[in-house]
C-alpha cells in the first residue's frame, strides 16, 4: 500500500458532536422514561414501560441510525451496570431475562420507524408518521415474544397471548409520539430527519 493510495487518504466519516449529543439526549430520555415504574399484567414476566415510546421517538426525530444508536448507548450503559430500565433494573442479568428479545426489538424498531420517516419527506403527516411509529412497535413485538418463550418455556401460543395486553398500550404510546413528531417537526422543519439527509448530500455533492 503507498502513500497515494486512495485507502490511506480517503477521511473517516465521523458523527458531528451536534448528533453525538442528539443521541446521548434521548438515550437519556429513554431512560426517564423508565422512572414511573413498570406493572406486570396478566402474569407476564415482561412488564410494560413507557420506554417504548422512547425508543419510537428516537428513530422518529434522530432518523433510522441515530435512533439506533440513541437506544444502543443505553443498552450498553445498563450492561454496564447502571440501573436504567423501568424498576431500577440493570446489568448484564438482563440480558440473560425474559425481556431480552424486547431489548433487540427497541434496537429494530427505532431503526425502523427512523427509515420509514425519512423517508416521509422533510414534513411528514399523521397519515405517514403514526403507521411507521406502530409499525415499529409491532416489530418489538414480533422480535421479543419469541425470544420471552424460549427464555421463559412458555409455550408461544400463551406467550402470545399475555403479551396482547400490550397492544393498546403500544398503541397510545405510537399516537402519542406521531403528535409530537408532527407538531416538532412542523416548528422545526429543517430538523426533520429527511432535512438532515438532504443537507448531508448536498454537502457530500
Amino acid at each position: 500500500m503507498t502513500p497515494s493510495d486512495p485507502r490511506m487518504s480517503r477521511p473517516r466519516r465521523r458523527l458531528p458532536a451536534a448528533d453525538m449529543a442528539r443521541i446521548a439526549v434521548f438515550a437519556a430520555l429513554i431512560a426517564v422514561l423508565g422512572l414511573p415504574g413498570q406493572f406486570h399484567v396478566f402474569g407476564n414476566s415482561v412488564p410494560i414501560t413507557l420506554q417504548t415510546l422512547g425508543v419510537v421517538l428516537a428513530g422518529a426525530i434522530l432518523g433510522a441510525w441515530r435512533g439506533a444508536l440513541s437506544v444502543l448507548m443505553l443498552l450498553a450503559l445498563v450492561a454496564a451496570g447502571l440501573p436504567l430500565l423501568a424498576g431500577g433494573r440493570g446489568g448484564l442479568g438482563v440480558f440473560a431475562g425474559p425481556s431480552v428479545g424486547y431489548l433487540v426489538g427497541w434496537v429494530v424498531g427505532a431503526l425502523v420507524v427512523g427509515w420509514l420517516v425519512e423517508r416521509g419527506g422533510r414534513r411528514p403527516g399523521v397519515a405517514w408518521v403514526l403507521p411507521a411509529c406502530l409499525i415499529g412497535s409491532a416489530l418489538i413485538l414480533v422480535i421479543g415474544v419469541p425470544i420471552q418463550s424460549l427464555v421463559t418455556g412458555v409455550p408461544l401460543g400463551e406467550t402470545i397471548a399475555l403479551s396482547l395486553a400490550f397492544v393498546p398500550g403500544d398503541t397510545l404510546k405510537s399516537v402519542a409520539a406521531a403528535a409530537v413528531v408532527v407538531g416538532a417537526q412542523r416548528a422545526y422543519p429543517d430538523a426533520s430527519p429527511a432535512a438532515r439527509r438532504e443537507r448531508l448530500s448536498n454537502r457530500g455533492g
